[in-house]
Formats: C-alpha cells, structure tokens, sequence
C-alpha cells in the first residue's frame, strides 16, 4: 500500500512538473494581455483567473504584474496572504524596480492591516530607508525614526542624532523639491488644465504631510537632545571628529537648534566646520559667532560671504531667512523684515518668512500702539502675514494656524472700533517701524 502511495506521488509530481514545463512564453504573453485587458476594464474577477496564472508560472514577465495585482490582491479580494505573497514575489523578482517604495508600501500595508509585529515593519522599513530614503512614504520616515528612537536612546543617543539629521535631510529634500515645483503654480493668475490642477493639489499634500513628519521629529528628538546631553557628548567626540565635515555641521545645526551657542564647544566646533567645509552654511553660522563676539563687520562680511557663494535661490531664501533672524536677536526688526523680504524675492512661497515677519509684529504690539485699538490693529497685520504662510506654504499650514488662533482673537472687536471712531472696512496706518497700511476688520 506503502509503494502504490509514493507512486502515485512520483506519478502527480511528474506531470505537475510536465504541466508547468509546457508553459510556454507564449501562453504567459496571452494570458498577460488577457489579463491587463480585463483589469483594465475593471472585470477583476476575469482578471483574477489569468492573474494567478501568472503570477504561478510567469512571474518574472512583468512588473505590472505586481502592480495591478496589488490592487486585486488588497482591494478587491481582500486577501492578506495574498496581498504578503505579491509584495514578496516583487522584491524576489523585480528587485532593481523602486525597492525602496516597494519596502515602504509593504511595510504600510502590514502596519495597517496588523499583519506583522513592530519588529518585522521596522525591519522592512530599515531595508527601505537603506535603499532610497525619498522614496519612503512621508508617515514611514516618522515610524522609522520613532523605532530607532526607542530602540537606541539609552543604550546609544548617539546614533538616535545621527538618524535624526539623516532623516531631517532627506525630508527637507523632498520639501525643497515639493517648494520648487509649487512656485510654478504661484501666480494665481493662471488658469491651470486638470493635469496641473491634480499635480498642485498632489505637491500641496504632500507638502503638507512632510511639515507634519518634521515637526514629529522635532518632538521625538527634543525629549533627549537637551544641551546638558549634547555638550559632553560633542565634547568626548571632538577630537575623533574635528575634520569631518558631515559630523560638524550636524553637531553644530543641533547646538544651535536647541539653544547651547552659549557654551565655549558651539564656537569651537563652527570654527573647525568652517575650517572642514568652507561651505555657505559653515560662514552662516561663523557669522553668529562672531555677532556674538562684537565683531559685526566681520559678521556682515561672513553672511555676504555664505549668500554669494550659494547658488540654489531655495537656498539663498533660507539664508536670507537666517540672517533676518540674526537681525532680530539683536533687536533690529525694521532690518529683520527687510531681510525676510528679500528672501521672499528669492522663494515667493516660504511661509516660514511670511511666519517670521507675523512674529516680529505680534512683538511690537506694545510699541506700535497707544491705545488698545492701535494695538490690537497690530494684530490684523500679523494675521494677515500668517493667512499669508499658510496659503503658499503647505509644509506649515500646520503650524501658522495656530498663530493664525491667537491673532485672530486679538483683532479689534466691534466695540474697540466704535470707541476709537474708526470705520469698518477702512484703512489704517500702523505707528513705528511696522508702517504699514491695513483694513480694519468689518465684523
């Protein structure tokens, strides 16, 4: 009984082999047009029969195989076995074909659906972000860093820090790419096709998604990049690292970001960036320090220095951006927002420097009034520098609402504008530096 068992085994194994040998390259080009025909008329069920074919016997003919088959697989069947199978016979198959959002998609897929544990998506995502972090999906790059976070912080801050800067980076490269392409849609003017329509909405949410990531970074980083851990850390690896450009620029970004330019490390590790790196960014920072020290002409030739050296006018904004707030430190706010202004010329859309002249208003409400309605006329200025942010700048609607709030509550009411005999809808002149002319507010 034993031997007409494994004979009859031998026997189906032996025509199962036959059977797949006598698929032909043929049968898969039929049964793949089949297949794309259907799928393309949305008959998924025809599709399905000739899918599975494929992807049984054909499965490195195409990539579309996996790509379409994903939607049947995760949409239409529901099949999360499937779905798994698909996502793995890709990366076995076509693994040069956009691994790094394949890794990604699997990892999102998986997360939600509640397929896998931490550890596994994290996995994944780490073989994703190793391969091509701008691919990742902009809410993968914030669990990446999340799962190094919690997998390093007390055993290895260090690394922690180093993710941090990785993944800021590639965030910020996909936001000056989202920035640069939006500009062209700047001009409202124009009247844009359907295809330019869907683009703008698509960089305007994606843009607006990397805001949110950077802002969850900044949380996470913040709990353990304190100054009392920074300095004695950079401190330790100074010697190690005093010609690595990559390492100074990142330990001197973090200083300054969390506010430790008062230790005597800030300078000593700018000065040997400068050195390492004679770089735009490395003469910005020199700039501060010598602000810091008394030397402002020395500081104004460092920031001519770091601007003209700079090519990208993204960039140029930023520094722009940088040196307005230099300015404002040290209580020049006329200057600041002249310098904000011009970083306008350079990226109409930065809504950071929209923001930052917002805030150098909210901070002269008292200067720039005499009364209550003069002050909280003030108020209308910086709010319509925020609705200005939030209107061109996506990546910080986020963060300009919450300004947008509080100036709003601020404005004058109805009663204030009585009281000052000022008519609604009118125009009014703010007092001091700010100078400028505005609508008092109707209702």
């Amino acid at each position: 009984m034993k031997k007409i068992t494994l004979l009859l085994a031998l026997l189906l194994f032996v025509t199962t082999v036959k059977m797949n040998a006598q698929v032909t390259k043929r049968d898969c080009e039929v049964k793949y047009n089949l297949f794309n025909g259907d799928f393309q008329s949305k008959k998924y069920d025809d599709a399905y029969t000739n899918w599975i074919f494929l992807m049984d016997n054909c499965k490195d003919l195409s990539v579309n195989i996996y790509k379409r088959g994903s939607t049947l697989a995760e949409d239409v069947r529901k099949d999360p076995a499937l779905a798994k199978r698909v996502y793995e016979q890709r990366l076995q198959y076509f693994p040069d074909q956009n691994p790094a959002k394949v890794h990604s998609d699997y990892a999102t897929y998986l997360f939600e659906n509640k397929l896998a544990s931490d550890d596994e998506i994290f996995s994944i995502l780490e073989k994703g972000y190793s391969i091509d972090p701008t691919k990742m999906g902009v809410k993968n790059l914030y669990i990446y860093f999340q799962g190094v976070t919690d997998r390093n912080k007390d055993t290895n801050p260090q690394k922690v820090f180093d993710t941090y800067d990785d993944v800021l980076e590639n965030v910020n490269k996909k936001l000056d790419n989202y920035a640069e392409k939006l500009v062209e849609y700047s001009d409202t003017t124009k009247v844009l096709d359907k295809r330019g329509k869907q683009l703008k909405r698509a960089y305007t949410i994606n843009s607006k998604a990397l805001g949110t990531v950077e802002g969850g970074l900044d949380n996470i980083i913040s709990e353990i990049a304190t100054c009392e851990r920074l300095v004695p850390l950079y401190q330790r690896d100074f010697e190690a690292n005093k010609t690595d450009a990559v390492w100074l620029k990142r330990s001197v970004s973090r200083m300054f970001n969390k506010g430790c330019q008062a230790d005597p490390l800030f300078e000593k590790l700018v000065r040997a960036y400068a050195e390492a790196s004679p770089s735009p960014e490395a003469y910005s920072f020199l700039a501060n320090v010598l602000e810091d020290n008394g030397d402002s002409a020395g500081a104004n030739e460092m920031r001519e220095k770091s601007f003209d050296l700079e090519t990208d006018p993204l960039k140029k904004a930023k520094y722009k951006l940088k040196f307005a707030q230099a300015a404002r430190d040290r209580g020049q706010f006329s200057k600041a927002r002249s310098l904000a202004r011009e970083a306008l010329k350079f990226n109409p859309n930065s809504g950071r420097a929209y923001l930052f002249i917002a805030t150098l208003y909210q901070s002269s409400v008292n200067n720039c009034g005499e009364n209550l309605f003069e002050k909280r006329m003030v108020y209308v200025a910086a709010l319509n520098m925020a609705q200005r942010a939030a209107s061109v700048d996506p990546s910080i609607s986020s963060s300009a609402r919450k300004y947008i709030n509080i100036y709003s509550q601020n404005v004058p009411s109805q009663k204030d504008i009585f009281n000052a005999t000022a008519t609604p809808g009118g125009k009014f002149t703010i007092k001091c530096w700010i100078g400028e002319t505005v609508r008092i507010p109707n209702k």
